[in-house]
């Protein structure tokens, strides 16, 4: 079939054509976007954490009593905690994967360094979070109970011997010591008050709190080992029992303070669920804003091309006359779909990488993959040859004669 006859055809209908290649195109933007942002979410959403998360409950609380000795009530807590029945383990944390506590610091190689190399989320392990939060030393060791601080031993802004080791995620070990072990080596953190920290383990990823964009990279985090007296405790348990160790544990933390206050009482999956709220609520948005405008385009070109059927129901009669087929019909409107949903389709990619470019600039989003792109061009193509055989199939069914009669 030759293309010349319906470019002829298209530009004698230039305003509705344009009409419907700008729609093609802003469509195709919007789309290859929307879709973007929602495998980015969902990806966010099924990121693990790093921990147990379906056999932990988090604990904050806070006590009315100003000169309580709180490094002596941690120890009390901990130990009472571990003692419920159905708690694996127990522990007090100054944050956890999903919560509101963002702990962070820069950390640099060189004491002189004028910019930080990484900045890092921080933990506080009182000798019983790995164990509590199911966390694995993937390289190294984890610490000796010598090297163990308590919390009120510990200013970071003032000069002292400093916190002699520490442990790296893997992602932040990668990031600080690319190809490289980084075990013996020394980090820089909280400043030039304190000495530098030697790594002595590597634990597999775990996941800092807090929005995405809080640090470079989620996953990094480092673990001092300090004894923190914040109030804060995670227990790990079964999963079918974790709302009664939570129950129970209250009881236990009042018995050992009655004049605290319980900030927050939660399993883990539940902060878990709280924190991706935002997520699928724009899931779910994107996937109405992305089905309407399929619907919308998809409606305007069946709307264009029945139109046009109409508008030539004697030249379709004389070309059944002269000996054309349905199928010569029914391609011909196919390709003339297929022209505009082209044009409005290359539009629409450059349109859909602008606009990544403005949501990158305004809103931190990652530069969108180049293999979103010819899927949204499929996408949209498909849709207008779907769209468009309705029409172009009533158009193949007109006899000659009735086509004929109607002039």
């Amino acid at each position: 079939m030759h293309i010349l006859p319906i470019f002829n055809q298209l530009t004698r209908h230039k305003t509705a054509c344009l009409l419907l290649v700008l729609e093609i195109a802003l469509s195709c933007a919007i789309i290859c976007n929307a879709v973007f942002i929602i495998s980015k979410r969902v990806s966010d959403i099924r990121a693990h954490s790093g921990v147990v998360d379906d056999e932990l409950v988090y604990l904050a609380t806070s006590s009315l009593l100003p000169d309580i000795n709180q490094d002596a009530l941690r120890r009390q807590d901990v130990q009472a905690l571990a003692a419920l029945p159905g708690v694996k383990a127990a522990g007090s944390v100054n944050q956890i994967p999903y919560g509101g506590n963002v702990w962070g610091s820069d950390i640099r190689l060189q004491a002189d360094q004028t910019r930080p190399t990484a900045h890092a989320s921080i933990y506080m392990d009182d000798g019983n979070m790995l164990q509590t939060y199911g966390l694995q030393v993937v390289e190294g060791r984890s610490f000796l109970p010598d090297e163990y601080i308590e919390n009120s031993a510990f200013d970071p802004n003032k000069i002292g011997p400093g916190v002699p080791s520490v442990l790296l995620s893997s992602a932040l070990a990668q990031r600080l010591f690319p190809g490289e072990s980084a075990i013996g080596k020394r980090v820089y953190i909280w400043g030039e008050e304190q000495p530098p920290s030697t790594v002595v383990g590597v634990i597999k990823n775990l996941m800092a709190p807090g929005d995405r964009g809080t640090f470079g990279n989620q996953y990094d985090s480092v673990i001092f080992p300090i004894r923190v007296s914040n109030g804060a405790y995670a227990l790990r348990t079964t999963p079918e029992q974790r709302q009664r160790v939570l129950e129970a544990a209250i009881a236990a933390l009042h018995k050992q303070d009655p004049n605290r206050i319980i900030e927050q009482q939660d399993t883990l999956e539940q902060m878990r669920n709280d924190f991706h709220r935002r997520d699928r609520s724009v899931i779910w948005l994107l996937l109405a804003v992305s089905v309407a405008l399929l619907a919308v385009t998809a409606f305007g070109i069946m709307g264009l091309a029945s139109f046009w059927v109409q508008q030539r129901t004697r030249q379709i009669g004389i070309r059944r006359a002269l000996g054309a087929t349905r199928r010569h019909i029914l391609r011909h409107f196919q390709l003339e779909n297929l022209v505009l949903s082209g044009a409005g389709v290359v539009l629409g990619l450059l349109l859909a990488y602008a606009l990544n470019m403005l949501l990158m600039r305004h809103y931190e989003l990652p530069r969108l993959p180049l293999g979103y792109l010819p899927i949204a061009a499929l996408l949209l193509v498909l849709l207008g040859q779907f769209a468009v055989l309705g029409p172009a199939r009533r158009a193949a069914a007109v006899p000659p004669a009735v086509a004929t009669r109607a002039a």
